[in-house]
């Protein structure tokens, strides 16, 4: 049986405290104080580099080039850093990489996953020239104060430009001096505070607040984990706790009576108390003066968690924490809360006494409570003796309540399950239920992952019915990384391990990923490891297209991408492939790789090609109609262009081109002579245009068809250049007819229209002269050429010109007397109806 817990246990003011000894140190580093040591938050590694500015014994560290060197909490080796620039200024975990500034402006981003690979940046020429003498970090920024004491910040780790806050007007350096990370400044921005003389200052990129305090100077600073408590240690060995905003005075103690000379380092335990640390002993101060001491080796490291305080010396790690509420209901001594009392029941259970019963029937209104706050505790507890011991406790209650919902219950059980696992000494992750709620489960997994602990987390992720696609990426991106850092030439490399990788990982994804996650990233790992060919293995099995398409495009493997895009039937991804490939490729690779009679599986791609071309790019298309000899496409082409063209000489250039393509061509010789007589007509209307044009009047033919130009021609008045045009053109001679009568009627000209129907004898007859001049109003001006006409016309003709008599006289002739009643009865007015009646009523025939 386990110890109990209030065995750890000590109090300040009645607020109790306990010190957890989480692991026994699996390393052999007798001193830390020879080290820059940092620690990851939330039971994260630790990291250490020698410090070269302390003397030490020689013999007592490997010569050679500084090697930085990553632990876990438990102290298992995970990883050594060759650390080849100038010495560094500091170490700092974000939640997935290392980060190392060295004292010249240089910093690396180490991945924890492939410590051997790094991304260096540079703060600038600047920033080298005049170095740094100290640095601090956030998550996704540094602060740096530089050799002429201003400060500059650093967002992101990419290699982002160092931006000068507002100036320090610094002329030694300052005491002491921190940085309020952008989720714990007021204004939402970085802020560094600074002691300088007996004040603080306040700084960002926008002024610089002089905090009038007048109790410095302060040789440390040191924000609590909820961002809203400052711990001040001025020179004189005073801890003062004040709110953030330097407002409100909420502890002074003077913490000389608890050590000799000045405290080497100040930390929050969570957001209760301070802890101080000097020579071999570590404080936790009270706010009325009261401490508890732990003895320490002299070199021990402070690491400030959200809940507590991480302990790290050459022997052992421990967590000090405000003992918890929930604990505190069940194990403080004397405690009358029902959760004690349940947890008493169960003693008295399982030792089959009477006094089980008493004690439930005791806090029966209160035993949902109880086994809530049981359940609660059982998070709370590092020893998982106790953490059963409460769940068995909420259980045992849960027995004697009607309806309780158990998710809670259950939730706890998985949790405790997971912290478990990763608290044991060979993962080395000493979290917390608190840290481990507030930076939630994935954070958990990422860092897993960062550690290619990479089983553990998809044992993890399953246990929590997470998604494991993030696990098993990075799983398989380690697994090709692996394979092409062996010092293979990737030429060398046999299909059959390609193949080989490339199913396992397959295998893998359809077995713990149910078939969800992408190969699109892992395929450009591995194409960036040199790895081409797995990396189109993998793609194979991409069913996204628009994750496949870039990527192949970048290996260019150019006709694969156009045939995924293809497939995809995604005509947006189809036109970017064209698009990409038009713009990197050279014509003549261009178009070899759209031969459709090579791949006719691309033919689909080939036609979009033409509609986009067609409408965007015109030469575009004429170029691939060449390269794949289509020349009565481009004839074609030539004569939409023609036909569009508002520029006379490129619509006969245009034509030209087209007689030219088509005659390239033996079925298309009649193409070939209407294109060649299309831009003969044009040039012939140019001509024209520009000879009969004058400044009073402009003539424009151009574009018209042999009809109508010789009809603007008659019209105008030149009718030898009208007859010109006919003879060229062989234009037959009822089309002639036809336009030149339908020309003299619109300009009214009827001598020269009786004079044109007595030349000679009509082709087309005189029938059409009449209804001609009938359509254009002219009914008396129709009358004449009826005589001319067929003589079985001549009667209707006579009618629809509106001569009624003369139509009734030419039926007499007839001795038609059944159309002369006709006639009657159809006159349309008296007037024509007397006219008819007295042709009928003459005598004779």
């Amino acid at each position: 049986m386990s110890t109990s817990p209030v065995a750890t246990w000590d109090t300040i003011q009645d607020v109790f405290y306990r010190k957890d000894t989480v692991y026994d140190m699996s390393w052999s580093i007798p001193d830390l104080s020879d080290y820059i040591v940092a620690t990851a938050k939330n039971g994260g590694p630790v990291a250490m580099i020698r410090d070269e500015r302390k003397i030490m014994l020689l013999g007592r560290h490997a010569a050679g080039k500084p090697k930085i060197y990553v632990y876990t909490s438990s102290g298992i080796l995970l990883s050594t850093l060759t650390w080849d620039l100038t010495p560094p200024v500091l170490l700092h975990f974000t939640s997935q990489n290392l980060i190392v500034l060295s004292d010249e402006g240089l910093y690396r981003v180490y991945d924890l996953s492939n410590p051997t690979e790094y991304k260096q940046y540079t703060l600038g020429s600047e920033v080298s020239s005049v170095g740094i003498i100290e640095a601090q970090a956030w998550e996704d920024g540094l602060v740096v104060l530089t050799g002429d004491l201003q400060f500059l910040e650093v967002r992101r780790w990419g290699g982002g430009r160092a931006v000068p806050l507002c100036p320090s007007e610094l002329k030694e350096l300052p005491a002491s001096w921190t940085l309020l990370s952008p989720d714990k400044s007021p204004s939402g921005h970085v802020q560094v505070l600074f002691s300088i003389n007996d004040t603080i200052i306040t700084l960002d990129a926008l002024e610089r607040i002089d905090q009038h305090v007048s109790r410095g100077p302060f040789s440390q600073i040191r924000i609590s984990p909820n961002g809203r408590f400052l711990a001040l240690l001025t020179v004189f060995n005073t801890l003062w706790v004040v709110s953030s905003d330097l407002s409100r005075n909420l502890s002074e103690v003077d913490v000389s009576q608890w050590g000799d000379g000045q405290p080497d380092r100040v930390e929050w335990c969570g957001d209760n108390a301070v802890v101080i640390a000097w020579g071999g002993k570590v404080a936790v101060a009270g706010p009325g003066g009261d401490c508890l001491i732990y003895d320490y080796p002299p070199s021990a490291h402070l690491v400030g968690e959200t809940d507590g305080l991480r302990v790290i010396s050459s022997h052992v790690c421990d967590f000090i924490q405000k003992v918890p509420d929930y604990s505190l209901a069940v194990f403080k001594p004397g405690s009358t809360h029902p959760a004690a009392i349940l947890l008493d029941a169960l003693d008295h259970f399982e030792r089959k006494s009477p006094k089980a019963d008493e004690s439930v029937r005791y806090i029966r209104a209160e035993l949902a409570d109880a086994v809530d706050t049981c359940i609660e505790a059982a998070g709370r507890e590092i020893d998982s003796y106790w953490q059963k011991r409460l769940l068995r406790a909420a259980q045992f209650g849960r027995a004697f309540i009607d309806l309780y919902n158990p998710s809670d219950f259950v939730e706890m059980a998985q949790t405790l399950k997971v912290l478990n696992a990763v608290r044991y000494y060979q993962v080395g992750i000493p979290i917390t239920y608190e840290q481990y709620t507030s930076a939630s489960p994935t954070f958990l997994i990422s860092h897993l992952v960062s550690r290619n602990l990479h089983l553990l987390a998809l044992r993890i992720s399953q246990h929590l019915h997470l998604r494991p696609d993030a696990v098993l990426k990075h799983w398989a991106i380690a697994k090709i990384t692996h394979a092409s850092s062996q010092s293979i030439d990737p030429s060398e490399r046999g299909i059959a391990d390609d193949h080989n990788i490339c199913s396992a990982i397959v295998a893998k994804f359809q077995k713990e990923g149910k078939r969800s996650v992408s190969y699109a990233e892992i395929a450009k790992k591995a194409w960036e490891a040199g790895r081409t060919r797995l990396a189109t293995m993998l793609l194979d099995h991409e069913p996204r297209a628009a994750e496949q398409v870039p990527l192949l495009l970048q290996m260019k493997q150019d006709k694969l991408a156009l045939g995924k895009a293809v497939d995809s039937g995604d005509t947006d991804l189809v036109y970017q492939v064209l698009l990409n490939l038009h713009s990197s490729l050279t014509p003549g690779d261009f178009f070899h790789l759209l031969d459709d009679s090579l791949s006719p599986n691309l033919t689909p791609a080939v036609n979009l090609l033409q509609v986009y071309a067609r409408q965007s790019d015109r030469e575009l298309l004429r170029n691939f109609y060449y390269q794949d000899d289509r020349r009565t496409e481009n004839g074609c082409l030539d004569m939409e262009e023609a036909g569009e063209s508002a520029s006379v000489e490129k619509r006969k250039e245009r034509l030209g081109e087209a007689a030219r393509h088509f005659g390239e061509s033996k079925e298309r010789a009649f193409e070939s002579k209407m294109a060649e007589d299309a831009q003969r007509l044009l040039t012939l209307q140019d001509s024209y245009q520009n000879e009969l044009s004058t400044p009073t009047h402009q003539y424009y033919f151009a574009s018209l068809s042999v009809d109508a130009f010789i009809h603007a021609l008659l019209v105008g008045g030149f009718s030898k250049r009208a007859e010109k045009v006919r003879s060229d053109f062989r234009v037959p001679d009822k089309r002639f007819w036809w336009v030149k009568l339908k020309a003299l009627a619109e300009v009214k000209d009827w001598d020269a229209l009786e004079v044109f129907a007595k030349a000679k004898k009509s082709p087309i007859g005189y029938e059409p002269f009449v209804r001609h001049l009938l359509k254009v109003g002219e009914p008396q001006k129709a009358v004449s050429y009826v005589a001319r006409c067929d003589a079985k016309a001549r009667v209707d003709l006579y009618v629809e010109c509106g001569e009624w008599g003369r139509a009734a006289e030419l039926a007499r002739e007839k001795g038609d007397k059944g159309r002369l009643e006709q006639l009657k009865r159809q006159a349309p007015t008296g007037l024509a109806q007397r006219d008819v009646e007295e042709v009928m009523r003459r005598p004779g025939k």
